[in-house]
This record gives C-alpha cells, sequence and structure tokens, in this order.
C-alpha cells in the first residue's frame, strides 16, 4: 500500500466515501472498513499539523497498515531514510500504561527497520497528544514537537509500505537461522504470543503440567516452543528439549550456544535423559515419539512434578490410513491434557498453502485464481524426469527426494526426512505412477503410503515456489493441471 495525504484525505466526512477514496489513494487491494470515530480523530489531527506547519505537505503517512503475516497494525506510520514517526490514535480517554504498553511494542516490531523510532498517541476527545520517550516513559507534548519531527524528518520515499517489511527479515526458523534466533532478530504472531503467554502462566503456577500445540507445517511450532524454552530459562533453572527426527548442524550450534539449554535427538539408544537436572521438558516434533516414550514422558514428568510441553503436526490434508499413529488422538485424550492450535501460516504464502491443501485433496478445499509460484512439468520417462529435475536444480530450486526417487542420478538432493526441519526458498519433487486419487480424492500412493506424507511435508518446506515433475502418471498431470487451470 502506498502513503495517503491524511488531510487530503479528510475533507470528506462520511465514512463510505472516505473508504472509496482512501482505497482510490493508497491503491490497496480492499476497502478499509473506517468508523466515524475514526474520520473524526485524523481530520482532528490534520487540522491541527496544518495549522502548525502552515502547509499540509508533509502529512503523507501509511494509514492502518498490517504487517505481513504477524497481524500487528499500525494506525499511522510515516517513514524516511533513517527515521519512524508512528501515531496511534484513540478517541477516548485510555489508561496511560495502555498507551505506553502499545508505543514499546510497536517500537519493537519497527525495530526491524533499523531507524530511529519518534512514538506518539493522539487521544482526539482530550485533545491530547503523548510521546514515549528514548527511556520509555511517557510525556505530555504538543503539535509543535510533531511537527518539528515531520519537518526534520525531511522527504520520505513513497513506496509501497510492505516494501519495508521483508517477511524473511523477521520470520524466522531456528532451525535454518540459528544466529537470527539466538540474537533475537525475530517477532512472534499476535496468535503465537498468545498461546506463550498462557503456556508460560501454567508452568509458572508451580507442578507438572501436560500443555501442547499443533498446527499445520508453516504455522511456527519450532519458533514458538524453542522461544518458550529460552524465556523459561534463568541462571538457577536449565530446561531441555528433545528433537525427534533428523538432527541438523544447526541444533549443535544452537546446544553450543544456549547453555542453558540442553538439546537431545530424542531418545537415542533408548537412552532418556536425566530430567532431575532440568525445570522444564519441551518436545519438538512430538508426533513422532512412540507410545512408550510418550508414557514415559509422562510418567516421569509426573514423579519430578516437571512441566511437560509438545508441539507436534496435524496433517489434516492426510487421509488416516496415512498415519503411522495415532499419536495425536492418544495425546489429547490424556488427562489434564491443554492443548493450543496454530492456524495462521506464517513461514508460507498463501499461494503455496492452498495449493499444497488442493493437491492432497482437491475436492476439499477452495482454488485459487491463479498460482505463478506452481510449475509443473511432465516427464514420460525416468530420462525425462532427470533432466526437468536438473532444470528446476539450476534454476535455484531445491530437490527433496520421497521415498525411492531420484535414486538412479545424483544431482545433490536432500532426503525428506532431513528436510522435515528445515525451509527453502524453491522445492521441486517428483510424482510418480504409483500415486493415484483414492475415491474420497484424497493422493494415495500404491508402493509406499509414506511417500505421501514425504511429498506433503517437503513441498511444505518451500518458502516462495513449487515445482512438480510427474513422471508417466496423465490421471495425476490431470487433477494438478485442473487445479491451477482453475
Amino acid at each position: 500500500m502506498k502513503s495517503v495525504n491524511i488531510y487530503a484525505l479528510t475533507r470528506l466526512s462520511n465514512p463510505n466515501r472516505l473508504q472509496v477514496l482512501e482505497k482510490q489513494m493508497s491503491k490497496r487491494d480492499f476497502g478499509l472498513k473506517i468508523k466515524d470515530w475514526e474520520v473524526e480523530s485524523l481530520r482532528m489531527l490534520s487540522n491541527k499539523l496544518e495549522e502548525v506547519l502552515g502547509t499540509i505537505d508533509g502529512l503523507d503517512f501509511y494509514y492502518s497498515f498490517h504487517i505481513p503475516r504477524l497481524g500487528k497494525e499500525f494506525d499511522l506510520l510515516r517513514i524516511s531514510e533513517d527515521l519512524v514517526i508512528n501515531i496511534e490514535l484513540k478517541s477516548y480517554d485510555v489508561d496511560d500504561d495502555k498507551i505506553k504498553r502499545q508505543l514499546i511494542r510497536n517500537r519493537y516490531y519497527l525495530s526491524m527497520l533499523g531507524k530511529t523510532i519518534h512514538s506518539y498517541t493522539f487521544i482526539s476527545s482530550k485533545n491530547r497528544l503523548v510521546r514515549l520517550s528514548n527511556g520509555k516513559r511517557l510525556i505530555e507534548t504538543d503539535f509543535e514537537q510533531l511537527a518539528e519531527d515531520i519537518k526534520g524528518q525531511g522527504k520520505v520515499d513513497n513506496c509501497h509500505a510492505e516494501d519495508y517489511f521483508k517477511e524473511e527479515e523477521f520470520i524466522i526458523s531456528p532451525l535454518t537461522n540459528p544466529d537470527k534466533f539466538l540474537s533475537n532478530e525475530y517477532f512472534l504472531t499476535s496468535q503465537q504470543n498468545d498461546i506463550r503467554y498462557h503456556i508460560i502462566k501454567k508452568i509458572r503456577a508451580g507442578g507438572y503440567s501436560l500443555q501442547g500445540f499443533t498446527g499445520l507445517p508453516g504455522t511456527g511450532k519450532t519458533l514458538l516452543l524453542y522461544d518458550i524454552a529460552k524465556g523459561l530459562t534463568t541462571k538457577e533453572n536449565k530446561v531441555c528439549v528433545l528433537h525427534l527426527g533428523y538432527y541438523p548442524d544447526e541444533l549443535i550450534v544452537l546446544n553450543d550456544r544456549l547453555k542453558r539449554i540442553d538439546f537431545y535427538k530424542g531418545f537415542e539408544a533408548g537412552l532418556y535423559p536425566n530430567f532431575d537436572e532440568y525445570s522444564a521438558v519441551f518436545v519438538d516434533e512430538g508426533h513422532r515419539l512412540t507410545r512408550e516414550e510418550l508414557d514415559y514422558l509422562i510418567k516421569v514428568t509426573k514423579e519430578k512434578a516437571l512441566p511437560l510441553v509438545i508441539s507436534y503436526d496435524i496433517e489434516d490434508a492426510i487421509s488416516k490410513s496415512a498415519a503411522p499413529n495415532e499419536f495425536s488422538t492418544i495425546l489429547e485424550s490424556t488427562e489434564g491434557f491443554i492443548k493450543y492450535k496454530l492456524t495462521n501460516r506464517i513461514r508460507m504464502n498463501s499461494e503455496l498453502s492452498s495449493f499444497i491443501q488442493c493437491l492432497m485433496q482437491p475436492k476439499g478445499h477452495h482454488r485459487r485464481n491463479s498460482y505463478p509460484s506452481v510449475s509443473v512439468a511432465f516427464a514420460s520417462s525416468s530420462y525425462e524426469e532427470e533432466i526437468l529435475t536438473r532444470m528446476y536444480k539450476n534454476q535455484g530450486y531445491v530437490y527433496i527426494k520421497s521415498g525411492s526417487d531420484g535414486a538412479q542420478y545424483d544431482i545433490g538432493e536432500v532426503d525428506a526426512s532431513i528436510a522435515t526441519c528445515r525451509e527453502f526458498d524453491r522445492v521441486v519433487m517428483v510424482i510418480d505412477g504409483m500415486f493415484e486419487y483414492d475415491s474420497d480424492d484424497y493422493l494415495r500412493c500404491f508402493d509406499n503410503e509414506e511417500k505421501v506424507r514425504q511429498l506433503y511435508h517437503g513441498l511444505n518446506r518451500a518458502r516462495y515456489a513449487i515445482a512438480l515433475v510427474i513422471r508417466g502418471n496423465e490421471p495425476v498431470l490431470d487433477k494438478v493441471l485442473s487445479i491451477i487451470g482453475n
């Protein structure tokens, strides 16, 4: 979205007309729902600033901007090369502590820009203007001060607001960006923060507790789990994280540098950690636990009065026949278990998410009008498959191999079991002749049902683009073409 001149915008008082004008000025894809009080607050603010400045030049702000994926909104933002001005609008008198908390939180998110931040709140019913000091105190101020900041800011670039907030800068995986995780250079969504608050509150109440959260791939389960673990450590309290499945080098880095968290590769050789050393136990990729391992964890944490937190996958797009076990059913039926669910995908864009859901069950999911980030190629032989896969590899795609696919040639593939805990900008995978759609329109595989799961999770490792090489399977090709050509 583009910035709008708030004085020019508010010469209209009718919210419906103003909504149409704002959409045109900001170049949004949708119209805002603008309330009467917002119109009045914007009008009062712009009138005051015009009076002090003697001009309406410089009253260009990004209005009601949401940071992509995080669900964080700012009322007014003005951004220049080295300075950000943030103004929040209130129609009635609000408790100063709430105002301060909001401005501090805003500053936290805006810090990703690496610029000086000036934070204000305007309470229109009281004609009151306050600002947040560098020492995080709320200070009464006036429009002359705000006008000076605007004049001192100089020229602003009228680019799209989204250009300032590149999602790769704040949406990370600890297993892909361990340095950023260690430096706290990441953000949680409002949903992640809410779950974090409730889990930590329960843990700090003391004693044994069993909590867990689930969600589709890309909803930020690992980041949330590791963030909670990191936030609970103190000089006196260490925690442990059991990571099931592949143990990447990045976990070794985290284990070496986070001295108050011990990372374990599941239960190697049936050996269990000495839980007496820890104040809490965390499990990542919990759906990989066997029934025996889960029962042991619950038993020992109960005996030692330790909180146990488990993150685990759900696979709504895969039929029950594909599930290797019924971990979620067992865990969620355990007495005292508290469940949370992440629903907002943050790592993957909505286009790719929609395509994967439709690929796994075309009949059960809503299709988009187009999928520009999805590429499909058909190979009539293994030779053509290799040629096409190499082509995508040369274009920057990472080839994730499921089952025995690609065993006949070597192009530097990544095995699906290793890819589970990582993420890549572009992913290419193969669908061979053994795949089919069943009577319920779920994608299945004749020779190895695990390949369906590997395909699903492998494609979910992609952040920006997906390519499918379909080998000798015209029925599946027709289904895929019906999805992308809808």
